[in-house]
Parts: C-alpha cells; sequence; structure tokens
C-alpha cells in the first residue's frame, strides 16, 4: 500500500520522446557491464544492479524524456552519465549508508574526486565499477566542453558525492533537516545542479561564463533543481523512507517539522514544487530577457541562453513521465500532470490590498543561548552618530529621517553589541555602516517601491557601484545621501584592503543593494515572493553578506578562501543569518504591512503560501527561527571542530575559525537585543511616524531620469 497518494502535479509543458531511446537502451546496458556494474556484490554479498534490474529502471527512458532532440551519441552519453550517477547513489547506499562506515566512505569519495583530472593530470587505476565509469565519462565529455563549464561540472559533481556524507551523519544521528537546511543542502547532494549542467552539452549550447554567476542564472538553475528534488522526494518517499530507512526526504522534513500528517506534507511538497517551477517561470520570462539585454548578450550568446532555458523545461516534463513509469518509484496513480494547483499557487502570489490593519503581532518566546555583550564605546559611538548621518544628508528634507527618529533606532547600540570587541575607530565604523545600510533600506521602498517603479530603482542601484572603485577611478559627485554615505565608507573601509579582498567586500555590498532593487520589481509586479526565494533574497536586503564580509576583514587572511564554501561554514554562515533576518520579520511585521504596504515578510509570505492566519504564520516564522538555531549551536559545537579534524588545519586557522563562530553568536545576540530595546517597531513609534506633516518635499535622486515625485514627511 502506498504511504499517500500522489497529488496533482503542476506540469505545463508536454512530455517529448528522443527517437534514439533503443540504441540508447541497448548502448546503456553494455556499458554498465563493461564498467562492472552489473552483479557488483554489495558489502551484504546481495548485488547492487542486476541485468532486469537495471533494465527495470530504464535509465535511457528518462534520458529520451528528458533530452528529447540530442542527438544518438550524445543521448548514449548522456544517458551512461546517468547510469553512473545512479549505481554510484545505489552503491553507496549499499556500502556505507546501511553499515554506517563514514571513515569508509570519505575514503571512497576522496578516491572517486581523483577520476575528475584537469589538464595534464593523470588518474589512478580504477579499483572499482564507480571509478571505470567515471574515468572512461570524464575521458569522452570533457574535450568537447570549454574550461569554465569543466569548473562548474566538477562543482557539481564534487558537491553530489561529498555531501552523501551530511546524509549519512543524519542518518547516523537520526537527525531529520530543518527545510530550509533541507532544500539548499539538497541541491548539494541531489544531482539536479548537475543535470542542468549537463542539460549545457546535450543541447550543444553553453551558457556564456560572464553570466553565469549572476542571480537570474543561479535562479533558474535552483528552481530547476528545487523542482526536480521535489518531484523525486513525492515519488522516492515510499523506498527511501519506508523501506531503506533514509531521513532526507521532503515529505518526511514537512511531516516532522510540522507534526501533520503523511498525506498533508505531500501536498505541501506539491505547493512548494509549484510555486518553484513557477518561481522558474519568472524568472525566465522577466528576469532573463533584462539580464541579456543590460549585459549586451550577443545573438549567438541569447540562442544558447534560450536552447539552455527549453533544455531546463524539458527536463522538468520528460522526468515527472520517467517517474510515472519507472519501477524504481512509488507511482500508483500517477497522471503526467496538469495546471489546476498551478492556478491556485498564482493566486496566492498576488498580493492582496497593502496596508491592511493587522495589529501589533504579539512575540513568541525566542530561544538564546548566547549572552549579550556590549562594547564600552557605546556612549561614544551614540553621541558620533547623528553627526555623521547630518552630514551624509540623511536628515535633509525630514522626509526619510530626523535625528529623532535617528536617535530612536539606535544603531549605534545594534553595533556595540555585534561588535563588541572593537575600539572607538571600529565602532564608529560599524555604526555607520548599520546607518547606511538601514537608510539605504528604508530609502528605496519608499523613493521607488511606492511608485512601483523598477527601472529607476535599478538606475539608482546601478550608480552605486561607481562609488566604489577597485583601482583608484575617479567618482562622480554624489547625487544623495545614500551615495555620499557610501563613498565615504568606501574610502575608510576599503582603502587599506588587498585587491582581491576589496573586490569581494565590493561585491557584498551590489548583491545586499541589487536586493533592494528586487523589492521594488516584485511590488511592481504586485507579487509575493516564493517562500525559497524569499528566505535566500532576504539574507541579502537584510545586508548579512555585508556583515559576514566584515567580520572576515577583521579575521584577516589567515583562512584559505575556499575553506569558507565548506558545508559546515556554509550552514554555519546561513543558520545564523536566518535566525536574525527571521526575528526581524517578527518583530517588524505591523511596521511592513500595515504602515508600508510591504510583501518582503516572512510572516506574510507564509501565510500566503500556506493560506493560514498570521498567528498560525508567525508560530512557524518562529520554529524554523528555533530550528535554525539548533542547527547552529550543533555545527558551533561539533560540526565546527570536526571539520578541522577532517581538513587537518593548523592551529592559527583554527583558532581564527573559532572566533569568527564567536562573532556570529555575538552578532545574532546583539540584534535580537537591538530589536528588543529601540523603538522602531513599537505601536506609539509607529502610530507617531503615521502622523501626516503639513510640509512637502522631493525625494527625486538628481540625474536618475525620474519624473518629480512628492510625500509627506511622515510617510515612513
Amino acid at each position: 500500500m502506498q504511504a499517500f497518494t500522489l497529488p496533482e502535479f503542476y506540469v505545463p509543458h508536454p512530455a517529448r520522446m528522443n527517437p534514439h531511446l533503443e540504441a540508447a537502451r541497448a548502448h546503456s546496458m553494455a556499458w554498465a557491464r563493461r564498467m562492472g556494474m552489473l552483479d557488483s556484490p554489495s558489502p551484504s554479498g546481495d548485488v547492487v544492479w542486476t541485468e532486469q534490474a537495471l533494465a527495470k529502471m530504464d535509465y535511457a527512458l528518462l534520458c529520451a524524456h528528458t533530452h528529447p532532440d540530442c542527438d544518438g551519441p550524445s543521448l548514449d552519453l548522456v544517458t551512461d552519465w546517468y547510469v553512473w550517477v545512479f549505481f554510484f547513489d545505489d552503491d553507496f547506499l549499499a556500502q556505507f549508508k546501511y553499515t554506517r562506515d563514514t571513515e569508509g566512505a570519505k575514503t571512497y569519495l576522496a578516491r572517486l574526486e581523483m577520476f575528475m583530472t584537469g589538464p595534464g593530470e593523470t588518474s589512478p587505476e580504477p579499483g572499482n565499477p564507480a571509478e571505470a565509469g567515471l574515468e572512461d565519462l570524464w575521458a569522452r565529455t570533457i574535450p568537447s566542453m570549454s574550461e569554465a563549464w569543466r569548473r562548474r561540472f566538477v562543482t557539481s559533481t564534487h558537491n553530489l558525492m561529498v555531501e552523501s556524507l551530511w546524509e549519512l551523519d543524519n542518518i547516523d544521528r537520526g537527525r531529520i533537516a530543518n527545510p530550509i537546511e533541507y532544500v539548499q543542502m539538497r541541491r548539494r547532494v541531489g544531482g539536479a545542479p548537475w543535470s542542468a549542467n549537463l542539460i549545457e552539452y546535450a543541447v550543444g549550447a553553453e551558457v556564456p561564463d560572464r553570466i553565469a554567476a549572476t542571480r537570474p542564472m543561479e535562479v533558474l538553475r535552483d528552481t530547476f533543481a528545487d523542482a526536480v528534488h521535489l518531484r523525486n522526494d513525492l515519488f522516492s518517499y515510499q523506498r527511501e523512507v519506508r523501506e531503506e530507512g533514509e531521513n532526507s526526504n521532503a515529505v518526511l522534513v514537512f511531516e516532522k517539522f510540522l507534526d501533520c500528517p503523511t498525506q498533508e506534507a505531500a501536498d505541501l511538497t506539491n505547493a512548494l514544487l509549484t510555486s518553484r517551477l513557477q518561481q522558474f517561470e519568472n524568472t525566465a520570462l522577466v528576469e532573463v530577457p533584462a539580464l541579456l539585454a543590460e549585459r549586451d548578450v550577443s545573438l549567438s550568446e541569447q540562442i544558447a541562453v534560450g536552447l539552455y532555458v527549453k533544455g531546463l523545461q524539458d527536463w522538468q516534463s520528460g522526468g515527472h513521465e520517467w517517474h510515472i513509469r519507472s519501477s524504481r518509484y512509488m507511482n500508483e496513480g500517477a497522471a503526467s500532470g496538469g495546471h489546476g494547483l498551478g492556478l491556485v499557487q498564482r493566486v496566492r502570489q498576488q498580493a492582496p490590498p497593502p496596508f491592511a490593519k493587522v495589529g501589533h503581532l504579539p512575540l513568541p518566546d525566542f530561544r538564546m543561548p548566547y549572552p549579550v555583550r556590549t562594547s564600552p564605546h557605546l556612549a561614544a559611538a551614540r553621541e558620533y552618530a547623528p553627526g555623521w548621518a547630518r552630514e551624509m544628508g540623511m536628515f535633509e528634507d525630514g522626509g526619510i529621517w530626523d535625528e529623532r527618529r535617528m536617535r530612536g533606532i539606535d544603531l549605534p547600540h545594534c553595533a556595540a553589541m555585534i561588535h563588541a570587541d572593537s575600539d572607538l575607530d571600529q565602532l564608529k565604523l560599524s555604526s555607520d555602516w548599520l546607518t547606511w545600510g538601514t537608510y539605504g533600506d528604508d530609502y528605496f521602498p519608499l523613493v521607488f517601491g511606492m511608485r512601483r517603479d523598477p527601472i529607476a530603482a535599478k538606475l539608482c542601484n546601478d550608480r552605486l557601484s561607481l562609488f566604489m572603485p577597485l583601482d583608484g577611478e575617479p567618482v562622480p559627485k554624489p547625487s544623495n545621501p545614500v551615495e555620499r554615505g557610501l563613498e565615504d565608507l568606501w574610502n575608510r573601509t576599503a582603502g587599506p584592503l588587498a585587491p582581491p579582498a576589496r573586490a569581494e567586500f565590493r561585491q557584498a555590498i551590489e548583491r545586499m543593494t541589487a536586493s533592494w532593487v528586487w523589492e521594488v520589481a516584485n511590488q511592481a509586479q504586485n507579487r509575493v515572493p516564493d517562500p525559497v526565494d524569499y528566505v535566500e533574497m532576504r539574507r541579502r536586503t537584510f545586508g548579512s553578506d555585508l556583515t559576514k564580509s566584515l567580520a572576515r576583514l577583521r579575521l584577516g587572511e589567515v583562512v584559505p578562501p575556499e575553506i569558507y564554501q565548506n558545508r559546515v561554514l556554509f550552514e554555519l554562515d546561513t543558520a545564523a543569518q536566518d535566525y536574525a533576518t527571521f526575528a526581524n520579520d517578527l518583530f517588524s511585521y505591523q511596521k511592513e504591512i500595515e504602515y508600508e504596504g510591504e510583501v518582503h515578510n516572512l510572516v506574510y509570505v507564509v501565510e500566503r503560501f500556506l493560506d493560514v492566519g498570521r498567528i498560525e504564520a508567525r508560530d512557524i516564522a518562529a520554529r524554523l527561527m528555533n530550528a535554525r538555531m539548533d542547527q547552529f549551536e550543533q555545527l558551533a559545537d561539533e560540526g565546527l571542530p570536526r571539520m578541522c579534524d577532517d581538513l587537518e588545519l593548523d592551529d592559527d586557522v583554527r583558532a581564527v575559525l573559532t572566533r569568527y563562530a564567536d562573532n556570529m553568536k555575538d552578532w545574532m545576540a546583539g540584534i535580537l537585543e537591538w530589536h528588543r530595546k529601540c523603538v522602531r517597531y513599537t505601536p506609539e513609534e509607529l502610530e507617531r511616524l503615521s502622523t501626516p506633516a503639513p510640509p512637502s518635499f522631493s525625494l527625486v535622486p538628481s540625474g536618475i531620469g525620474m519624473s518629480a515625485w512628492r510625500i509627506g514627511s511622515g510617510a515612513r
């Protein structure tokens, strides 16, 4: 009996079939036999695959559906890659997940990586079918692709192999990931980003390297990956969870996190799958064309991007068709899909009329295991801060801020807690960065968001990069407080940095300011963000990347940059960021929804996505917040020391990483305490600021082609 009834899937494009299917079936069976994958014994004595089992799983059918337009030799090669990756998954399960042999798994994976050779490198002699298959596939694929593609493919192949240890560790602990951790880790351990790379091979067109790391292209890849993985989790729940004892499955994650029946968890997984597909569509139709125009992408490159997008669409439809036919999955009653749920999700993504009278949101209990520490220089920083803001022009016209409002926000207090060990000059700089970021975060919604004008917002944002020269280039004259403040802060912060650190720091600032434009664009579309996209972009809108970069700059260059990409540090960072951003959303709910007409708030996003009331949405947001704190604690106490041991890091690097984790503890504790103490979110302050004042004034930044706009001084 199936664990649940499969839901109605949103499949907007029909699946098609490659005419070379039968040839690929014969080729892949012969190839698997030649690589030693058939009748290969597992530690228990059973074989991993038999010829009959491989024929029933029918990976050639998967590839013929997901790559309907490629020629016969290309389909053969792509099918061999999928035979290899599924064999690897089943072989790793048999050898290490069932046996809990973590050390053996590390050795197995380390050797397997040696078969992804770079130019001039030679791989060792294969010792098992997984190694033999990877060596063969590498030699057949890499010569026809660019070096940039090879780097991307190495990364995705590395992730799906090495991050299997995360799954193994969770099984060993009996631990089920929280939903946010699960989605972002599933991208690393799941095969979909890897599949996206192979789509470039199959369609004969590579994504231009100069746009591959932009937000639109990353969102295309991530939404594609999330939809593939969520669909797979629905079909594979019976086998993975009920039969194999796996615990990396979205249905199980939602079942346990929300304490709900399996059917309800499956329906929620499908709703998220639908939302991610619609995020894909919005990105492909809105953001990608704008990117191509902005970057002046050539016609041939535009065609390549179009083929890639079409390849991603084909994969979604073909992958669904294969899941409903393969013996590998639970698929009784599954249908080819339709549009029904998609219409419901689109309605939920449309924002209702703004400025709803929601009232004060009662706050839940916050779990904070770390003490608040405060700099002894706080009083001096408080006296200093208004003068800098006035000098930058932040009090001019009285519309965004005035001195009373700034003193009530009390950003020096926040800086004094998150950088408790700073000297006075460092504390002043930290306070000024927080002042600038908070002012900018208020400025963009007021000046551009209320007018639904993302073009003007983007033009304004584009100018900001001019005030962050990398090599001493001349800068224009600032035309507003945001530009003036950034010019001052950049000169004080970036001047002493080495060129690579300066470039990385500038990129962190650009990610934050670009996210403000993203918010304005959502308002222009009257669109409530997709939950996953919201969480990931919220880290940027909150300035987490900027804060992280400042923290790393203070720690110096002892830690090799690649260490920060390790799963442990990546999850440590994002868990801390989510805790802080969710806290902000809980405190700011009334301010944003009732007084500012915003949609960028986790409580509100949950309300719309799950169709629940604000109190239930509040409780889910708080549960997510506390789950991320639990994860942070586990990583800081256990994961970080284990990572240092595994990588054999020296004492100096260990000390810096320990201090980095301690800084994040101060950051989370300080941000929560600041929200509790400042007046920014209190009903009294919101009522005071909502009272219109007689004067009007122009908020239009000069030099960006905006028409005049005037607003009463109490709007924010």
